[in-house]
C-alpha cells in the first residue's frame, strides 16, 4: 500500500515537472511572437471552418504526396486513438492492474494494439523515406530523427507494458490482444514478480518518454502539432497572394517593409513556429530546383531561428528548457549567414545546371560540402545544390543577436531577389505557411528604405516611371499595336463610348512585338463574337504588378490610382485582359484602393464563355499535339485551370496532353515577381527547365495564356534548338486559327520589343 502511494506521489511529481517545463517552453516562444506587429484577426468568413476541418482532419495538403500523406494520417489518427489508451495505461500502473471502465473493453484493447502496430509500420516507412529512399527534401541526422526514436520508444513501451501485465496478472492469451499475447507467450518463463517489476519499468519508461516528448515538441519543428491548426484557422481568406496595402502617408511610420524581425506581424511569426521542415515547398520551388540561393523552407527556418535568438536576448527568457538537456543558452551567439563557409571551392549554385566540362568540378564541390551529387544533365531539376549551400551557409557565430541584420546576416539579397512569387511553395505547404508576402516585405524595405534593387530591375522601374512601360518606349506608342490588326477596328473608349467591355491590353500586349500578336488575336475574336469593346489607348497605364512585386509600392500605388480614376471617368464595368499578372492585380488588389463594381476577366475565361454561348465557331482544324502550361498568376492565384483547357478542347484537331507538373503542381516559367526584367546569374535557367518538362510529352505546340510565359517558353525552345519543330502559342492565337483559318497568321510581325 505504501509502495502504491509512493508511486502515485512520484507520478504527480514527474508529471507536474514535465507539464511545467512544457509551459515554460511554450510561454517563452509566445513572448517572442509578441515582439511582432499586431495582426488583425480574420473575420469568420464562409468556408473557413470547412477548410480548417479538411486540412487538419482530412490532411488534404499532405495527400498531395499520397504515400507520405497516408503515412501521416496513420500517425495522426493513431495518436488520437492512443490518447485514451495512454490514460488507461496510467490507470493500470497507479491501481495495480485496474483499467478504465470502458464498455466493450476487449474491443477497445484490440483497437489499441492494432493502432500501435500501424504506427510502428508508418514510422518504419517514415525512416525508410528519409534513409532508404533518401529524398532530397528530407533532412538526415540525429536532430531530424529524434521523433522517430520517441515514437518507437512510446509504442514499444506500450506493448511491453501490456505483455508484462498479462504475465503478472496471469491473463490467458486473447485474440483481442494479439500482440501482447504473443509477446507474453514468448516470455512465459518469467515469474509474476519479475513480470510485475518489468511492467513497472516499462510503465515508467512510457511515462518518461511521453513527458520528454511533450517538453521537446515546442522546442523543435514538432511545435507544428500545436501551431499548425491555429495557423490554418487564421489563414487569410481573401484572394490568394494578395499583398498587404502599405499606408505610405503614415507620418508616424519609421520604416516601410520589413528590415527587422520585429516588423513582421505576429501571424507571419506564427508561420515560423508552424513549419515542419518537410521540404515540400523547396521541392517545388523553381529557384531552388534550378540552383538558385532561395529555399522557401530555409527562409522560414532562418527567420524562426533569428526570432528565437533575438527574442531570447530581448526578453531575457531562454528558449531551451531544461537547460541541462539543451545546453546552457549563450546570449553572445546567434544564427546567421556566413558566406566564407563556401570558400572551399566552386559554388554549388554556380555549378547547378552546368555544362559537361564542369560536372567533375561540381561533384568535387558537392563532396566537400558533404552532399550527394548527380550530373545536372541527367535530371531537369535538382534541389540538392541549394540545400547544400544553405546547410553550409547557416551557422552559429559569436555575435549578439541584437547586432545581426535581418537582410544580409539572415537573408541574403540573392535569396530575396530569386523568388518568382509563383506560390507553389504555399500551395504545397501542409501547415498553411505563406512565404511570398515575407519576401515582398523584405523587398519593400530594400527598395523603399535602402534604395537597393538589381540593376535590371532599377532600369525597368525607371522606364515605367518615365514612359509607363518597362522598355522606356514612348507613352504615345501604346496604341500603335492596333495598326497590326488588318481590317479590324480597335476603337478607343472615346471612339466607342457605349462599350460594354474594356480590353485592358497591358504593357506587354501594347509594346512587345511578340505579345502584340496575342492582342491582335483577342481583338479579332472579340469583334467576331459581336462584343462591344474598347481600349483606353494612350490613356492606359502600366497595371503596376511589376513594381509591386519588386517592392516599389510607391510606384504601384501611383499607377493604381491613375488607372482607377480612368476607369471611373469612362464608367468601366467589365474588363478583360490577356495578361494573368494584370488580371490578378486588377481583380484582387485594385479593390483595396477603391476599384468597386468592376468585373475583371482573363481572356481565356471570356473566350470559353463565348464558345459556350455559340458566339465563336472554330470550324478549321488545328492538327497539333498541344501541352498547356499553367500560368501561376492565372492558376494558383486565381484557380483558373479549366477554362483554358475548355477552349483547347473546343478546337477541332487538337490533341491535348498534360505535363507531369500541371494545374496546381505546374512549375513557374521564371518570369513572375518582376524577374521578367532581370537576368538569371546562377544555376540553370528556370524557363529552360520548364521547357524541358513540356518537351517530355512530345508536343508539336506548347500553349500558354500569359505573354510572360509565352516569351519564356519560346526562349526555352530556342535554347533547346527545337523552335522549328515545336512552336509556342497563346490560346487566343490557336483559337484565332480555328475560327479564321491559317490566313489569320499571315503578315504578323516577328520579334519583340527591346
Amino acid at each position: 500500500m505504501i509502495g502504491a502511494w509512493i508511486q502515485f506521489a512520484l507520478f504527480l511529481a514527474v508529471t507536474g515537472y514535465g507539464v511545467y517545463l512544457f509551459y515554460r517552453a511554450v510561454y517563452h516562444r509566445y513572448l517572442y511572437l509578441k515582439l511582432g506587429r499586431p495582426a488583425k484577426l480574420p473575420e469568420q468568413a464562409p468556408g473557413r471552418m470547412k477548410e480548417f476541418l479538411a486540412q487538419v482532419f482530412g490532411q488534404t495538403k499532405l495527400l498531395k504526396d499520397v504515400k507520405s500523406g497516408i503515412m501521416h494520417i496513420v500517425i495522426f489518427y493513431g495518436f488520437v486513438i492512443l490518447q485514451l489508451g495512454a490514460l488507461d495505461l496510467i490507470v493500470k500502473g497507479l491501481t495495480g492492474g485496474g483499467h478504465l471502465p470502458i464498455p466493450g473493453y476487449d474491443l477497445f484493447s484490440l483497437v489499441q494494439e492494432i493502432t500501435v502496430a500501424l504506427i510502428l509500420l508508418a514510422m518504419g516507412y517514415a525512416a525508410y523515406r528519409r534513409y532508404g529512399e533518401k529524398l532530397a527534401r528530407l533532412k538526415r541526422g540525429l536532430k531530424p530523427s529524434i521523433v522517430v526514436f520517441f515514437i518507437f520508444g512510446l509504442m514499444l513501451s506500450v506493448v511491453l507494458s501490456l505483455a508484462f501485465e498479462r504475465i503478472w496478472l496471469g491473463m490467458e492469451p486473447s485474440g483481442y490482444a494479439p500482440i501482447s499475447s504473443l509477446l507474453a507467450t514468448a516470455m512465459g518463463g518469467l515469474s509474476e514478480t519479475a513480470a510485475h517489476v518489468l511492467f513497472l519499468v516499462s510503465w515508467w519508461a512510457h511515462l518518461v518518454i511521453l513527458l520528454s516528448f511533450l517538453v521537446y515538441v515546442p522546442q523543435s519543428k514538432h511545435f507544428h502539432i500545436m501551431t499548425a491548426p491555429i495557423n490554418i484557422y487564421l489563414r487569410r481568406q481573401e484572394p490568394a497572394g494578395r499583398l498587404a496595402k502599405l499606408d505610405l502617408e503614415d507620418e508616424e511610420a519609421e520604416s516601410f517593409g520589413v528590415g527587422r524581425i520585429e516588423e513582421f506581424t505576429q501571424k507571419q511569426m506564427l508561420d515560423f513556429y508552424a513549419c515542419v521542415e518537410c521540404g515540400r515547398c523547396t521541392n517545388v520551388c523553381p529557384a531552388a530546383s534550378t540552383g538558385k540561393a532561395l529555399s522557401p523552407m530555409h527562409l522560414i527556418v532562418k527567420l524562426r531561428d533569428h526570432l528565437i535568438d533575438k527574442g531570447a536576448a530581448v526578453t531575457g527568457r531562454s528558449p531551451w528548457v531544461p537547460a541541462f538537456a539543451f545546453g546552457a543558452p549563450d546570449p553572445g551567439k546567434a544564427h546567421l549567414f556566413e558566406p566564407r563557409s563556401l570558400d572551399h571551392g566552386p559554388s554549388l549554385l554556380d555549378l547547378a545546371g552546368s555544362g559537361k566540362q564542369e560536372v567533375a568540378a561540381a561533384a568535387e564541390a558537392a563532396a566537400s560540402a558533404g552532399v550527394p551529387w548527380a550530373d545536372p544533365g541527367r535530371s531537369i531539376t535538382d534541389i540538392r545544390p541549394t540545400l547544400a549551400w544553405q546547410k553550409a551557409a547557416w551557422t552559429v557565430q559569436e555575435r549578439k543577436p541584437e547586432e545581426v541584420s535581418l537582410i544580409g546576416d539572415v537573408m541574403t539579397e540573392d535569396e530575396i531577389w530569386a523568388c518568382t512569387t509563383c506560390r507553389n511553395c504555399e500551395d504545397q505547404c501542409p501547415v498553411g505557411n505563406e512565404h511570398v508576402d515575407k519576401i515582398i516585405d523584405l523587398r519593400r524595405h530594400l527598395v523603399l528604405m535602402e534604395g537597393s534593387m538589381p540593376h535590371e530591375g532599377q532600369r525597368a522601374m525607371q522606364n515605367i516611371e518615365r514612359q509607363g512601360n518597362p522598355w522606356g518606349i514612348s507613352r504615345s506608342d501604346r496604341v500603335k499595336w492596333t495598326g497590326d490588326v488588318e481590317g479590324v477596328s480597335v476603337p478607343t473608349v472615346k471612339e466607342n463610348p457605349d462599350f460594354e467591355l474594356l480590353f485592358f491590353v497591358g504593357s506587354m500586349g501594347s509594346y512587345d512585338l511578340r505579345s502584340r500578336k496575342i492582342s491582335r488575336a483577342v481583338a479579332r475574336l472579340l469583334r467576331e463574337s459581336g462584343v462591344s469593346f474598347a481600349i483606353l489607348g494612350n490613356e492606359e497605364r502600366n497595371s503596376g504588378d511589376t513594381p509591386r512585386r519588386l517592392g516599389n509600392e510607391m510606384l504601384f500605388q501611383q499607377l493604381c490610382q491613375e488607372n482607377i480614376e480612368t476607369f471611373q471617368r469612362y464608367g468601366v464595368k467589365r474588363i478583360v485582359t490577356a495578361c494573368p499578372h494584370t488580371f490578378n492585380t486588377l481583380k484582387n488588389e485594385y479593390p483595396d484602393f477603391g476599384l468597386e463594381g468592376v468585373e475583371v476577366l482573363h481572356h481565356t475565361q471570356l473566350l470559353a464563355e463565348l464558345l459556350k454561348d455559340g458566339r465563336l465557331n472554330p470550324v478549321h482544324e488545328v492538327r497539333e499535339r498541344i501541352t498547356y502550361h499553367d500560368s501561376c498568376y492565372l492558376g494558383r492565384y486565381n484557380n483558373v485551370y479549366d477554362e483554358p483547357r475548355e477552349v483547347l478542347r473546343a478546337i477541332p484537331g487538337v490533341e491535348l496532353v498534360e505535363m507531369a507538373r500541371s494545374r496546381e503542381n505546374g512549375m513557374c516559367c521564371g518570369a513572375g515577381g518582376g524577374l521578367m526584367w532581370m537576368e538569371e546569374t546562377s544555376g540553370k535557367r528556370v524557363n529552360l527547365a520548364r521547357t524541358e518538362q513540356a518537351l517530355e510529352v512530345n508536343p508539336t505546340l506548347i500553349s500558354s495564356a500569359c505573354p510572360y510565359c509565352l516569351t519564356m517558353l519560346e526562349d526555352g525552345t530556342k535554347l533547346k534548338e527545337v523552335d522549328e519543330q515545336v512552336k509556342a502559342r497563346d490560346i487566343a492565337e490557336i483559337l484565332e486559327l480555328a475560327v479564321f483559318g491559317p490566313a489569320a497568321s499571315a503578315g504578323r510581325p516577328e520579334g519583340a520589343a527591346s
